[in-house]
């Protein structure tokens, strides 16, 4: 995709601003549509505010613009991000509309982290252009972006689309099959399991599993990879390793019951104080502050 393509972005929260910031520092033209007239209002300010924490151009934010229609925000668009909730049947009509209002040629791509592609443009005629990228929070912070074949999906359009995101400074990956959760968080949510697994079993407290992660194999994983450091350590020892270990691994098909447990409680994590552990809300700032801050330092770097 060459010179600058015109963005359009459904929803202006969290990931959806952020996206509209990469794409608007790098020279394209955006448009967000979000029903919340509240979240249109705020988002040029949080655009702004953005770079400049990043010491970035904050006149940036100026190409970003907000509309309260979809067809304002793509009936022009070369390329449509979707970054609205995680229910499919909202994204099914939101590509259903998308195919009468946006032009023909146009790509459209979802930012769920977790539903198949597929299932999302399950409703549509023209699912070639159809694919997913997985943005990850904050997207104007984080690198990666997972680029998502679904059935039908046209080769040429995940090739658009991986060029325009390196083009815009992301580091995209071309997942080949669309499988629930993709790479990363079948990968992340492999060790959730197995943490939480942990604290069921009374092995040892939640403290304790971020500890171990944070100040173990965690800090080894931005530089190297597990099959990085399996190829490293020796493909031998890490089959002896699995031998005597995978065994043992928690493989509940489902949420496991400590989780259910907390859910059903009320126990929901920093929003009310209490999840796996208990947090007032300078910890639960403190926290997020610290992540943010880390990530900066690492762009910046």
């Amino acid at each position: 995709m060459s010179g600058k393509a015109r963005i359009g972005i459904i929803g202006a929260g969290l990931m959806g601003h952020g996206i509209a910031q990469v794409f608007a520092l790098a020279g394209h033209e955006v448009k967000v549509f979000d029903p919340v007239a509240s979240s249109l209002a705020t988002l040029g300010e949080r655009i702004g505010n953005n770079l400049a924490s990043l010491d970035a151009d904050v006149s940036a934010a100026d190409r970003v613009s907000g509309h309260a229609t979809l067809e304002e925000a793509v009936a022009d668009a070369d390329v449509v991000f979707e970054a609205a909730p995680e229910k499919v049947a909202l994204k099914q009509s939101i590509f259903a509309d998308l195919e009468a209002i946006a032009p023909p040629e146009a790509i459209f791509a979802s930012n769920t982290s977790v539903i198949q592609i597929g299932l999302i443009a399950e409703k549509m005629t023209s699912r070639g252009r159809v694919i997913g990228t997985h943005w990850w929070n904050p997207p104007y912070l984080v690198p990666l972006v997972e680029v998502v074949q679904a059935e039908g999906s046209d080769i040429a359009v995940v090739n658009r689309m991986m060029d325009l995101l390196r083009a815009v400074g992301k580091t995209p990956v071309h997942v080949k099959k669309d499988v629930p959760g993709f790479v990363g968080n079948r990968l992340q949510h492999a060790l959730w399991r197995e943490a939480i697994a942990l604290v069921q079993d009374g092995i040892c407290d939640a403290e304790t599993v971020d500890i171990v992660v944070k100040s173990s194999f965690g800090r080894r994983l931005a530089v190297l990879g597990p099959l990085e450091n399996a190829d490293l350590v020796g493909t031998d020892l890490t089959l002896d390793i699995h031998e005597n270990v995978l065994p043992h691994i928690d493989r509940t098909p489902g949420p496991l019951p400590f989780l259910r447990n907390l859910v059903e409680s009320g126990r929901l994590g920093m929003k009310s104080g209490e999840g796996f552990r208990t947090w007032t809300e300078t910890e639960a700032q403190n926290l997020r502050a610290r992540v943010i801050d880390y990530l900066r330092r690492f762009d910046r770097a």
